[in-house]
């Protein structure tokens, strides 16, 4: 979705034609995944970083092309909103000390973009949902200057034929009063901007890549128990991980009749365990009609033919336009290729150390689960896994996940019980050093240890306020100052107080 793509109007014919061009790329993929021709480098850790934009107020800052021309770095990126940006690391290797170095440098990088922001009036906020958002930033004019924005926008709405609706009840804030609700109605996807993540890369072999992803699939509900920082949204208190349901909403395609005929939903977990890469670019080809119909020149088997790189231009923007929690991606550079597992369930922030924490806990319980004799997906049901996802996203860090052989239990319990060793024992396998991995997976510990995660000290930071006679607005707008200032200070979540 990086493309970028011009404001047009599609017709039936552009519609035909990139199915077509769609089934002729997929064909190629098959073509050259046969042949065993992908690139499989040494380990990497791929980043990038949602963010938001906020004024000296702690509201959304609508300024993402006046604060990335100050900023003046290509790695960050605009996103949909103009409230947000996004940085995007090089990739490099996982062995080593290169985390520890990759935390060093990722913080000199954005504190540097803070400042430079700043003097336009804004500054950076690196936080699963922006809790001062509210309904009226959600109209089309707030959607980033990029065409193919609005014109995603226009198609997802075109498809549904009728307004997005967003319903989640949630829950109390601790010592406050009953259960919140939502329940708006908005005529763009902005709310989908709202939701601002970390998706981490890894590299992987065509052979090996089913078994990494079905082992990010497993574990994709403790990675957001773990995680959670996204527990308000326009005013009320929600889920613990709300971003993960209204992503889910905010770009759904289906109208009530096909939700109740089952159509598949544009964000989608899957349902099934793969046994191959190709199957999951198979679903998206054949499960979900384009959004972005726009076609090239390029054949891809008079490319190969000629010993070069094929882009496989129409499959790539389809499937930057199906959001997995765990999606597949094909690139190219020069004359190789390769294929990425992109995982897409954690939320931005709390702080550096944080994220990096989840990173290192996700790549080294990955790769152990993927290696394992007796694979986990071969010991729960799809639907399982699934429904973790889901429990987390609504408990967080207290939620119940099932979990083989041991049943119904904590995050933090299976965590620090059987989790923690394995994501040792891969990031060791990894080439990682004990220095870094102690640090990373020492956070996670404690996370669990204290059950003090991004949400938790957010609902507990309002909750307090909201005690003392503030308002909800007044509280939010509090409390995210008081993250800000505890985010520059780079200490991991678990050790901030009230």
């Amino acid at each position: 979705m990086g493309d970028r793509v011009d404001d047009r109007v599609f017709t039936r014919q552009d519609r035909t034609q990139f199915r077509e061009k769609t089934a002729r790329c997929l064909d190629a993929l098959a073509s050259m995944l046969a042949d065993g021709q992908f690139e499989v480098s040494e380990p990497r850790l791929g980043l990038e970083i949602e963010l938001n934009l906020v004024d000296d107020a702690c509201d959304p800052a609508m300024a993402n092309a006046r604060a990335l021309e100050a900023i003046a770095d290509p790695a960050f990126q605009t996103e949909l909103g103009q409230f947000n940006i996004e940085i995007n690391v090089e990739p490099r290797p996982l062995a080593g000390g290169e985390v520890i170095r990759l935390e060093e440098s990722l913080r000199e990088a954005l504190n540097a973009a803070d400042t430079k922001a700043r003097s336009t009036g804004c500054g950076l906020a690196m936080i699963g949902m922006l809790p001062t958002l509210d309904e009226h930033h959600f109209t089309s004019e707030w959607l980033s200057e990029d065409p193919r924005y609005d014109l995603l926008s226009q198609q997802i709405l075109a498809a549904r034929g009728e307004d997005i609706e967003l319903r989640l009840d949630g829950a109390a804030l601790t010592g406050a009063g009953g259960r919140e609700s939502l329940d708006i109605v908005c005529d763009t996807i902005l709310p989908e901007a709202a939701c601002t993540s970390v998706q981490l890369h890894l590299q992987v072999d065509p052979a090996d890549f089913a078994a990494y992803w079905n082992s990010a699939q497993a574990i994709a509900g403790v990675q957001v128990a773990l995680a959670a920082n996204s527990p308000f949204f326009a005013g009320r208190a929600l889920w613990h991980e709300t971003r993960i349901p209204l992503f889910e909403q905010a770009t759904d395609t289906r109208s009530v009749e096909l939700k109740n005929q089952r159509v598949r939903p544009r964000v989608w977990f899957g349902e099934r365990w793969v046994t191959s890469i190709f199957d999951l670019f198979e679903e998206n080809s054949r499960y979900f009609p384009a959004l972005l119909p726009v076609t090239t020149e390029e054949d891809p088997f008079e490319v190969l033919a000629r010993g070069g790189t094929p882009a496989l231009a129409e499959l790539r923007m389809h499937n930057g336009t199906v959001y997995r929690w765990n999606r597949p991606i094909y690139d190219g550079h020069g004359d190789r290729y390769h294929l990425r597992l992109e995982n897409r369930v954690l939320p931005a922030g709390p702080s550096i150390v944080d994220v990096l924490a989840d990173a290192a806990f996700y790549y080294g319980l990955v790769r152990s689960l993927a290696l394992a004799d007796r694979p986990l997906w071969t010991q729960m049901t799809f639907d399982a896994a699934e429904e973790n996802l889901h429990s987390a996203a609504r408990d967080g860090i207290e939620s119940r996940l099932y979990w083989p052989e041991v049943g119904w239990i904590g995050p933090r319990e299976l965590v620090l019980r059987r989790l923690l060793p394995l994501a040792a024992e891969g990031l060791e396998g990894f080439g990682v050093d004990a220095a870094a991995r102690d640090r990373y997976l020492g956070v996670i510990e404690q996370r669990c240890l204290t059950g003090r995660n991004g949400t938790v000290w957010q609902r507990e930071a309002v909750a307090a306020r909201e005690r003392a006679g503030a308002t909800r607005s007044e509280a939010l707008h509090g409390m995210l100052a008081d993250y800000l200032e505890r985010m520059h200070t780079g200490e991991p979540v678990h050790t901030w107080t009230l």
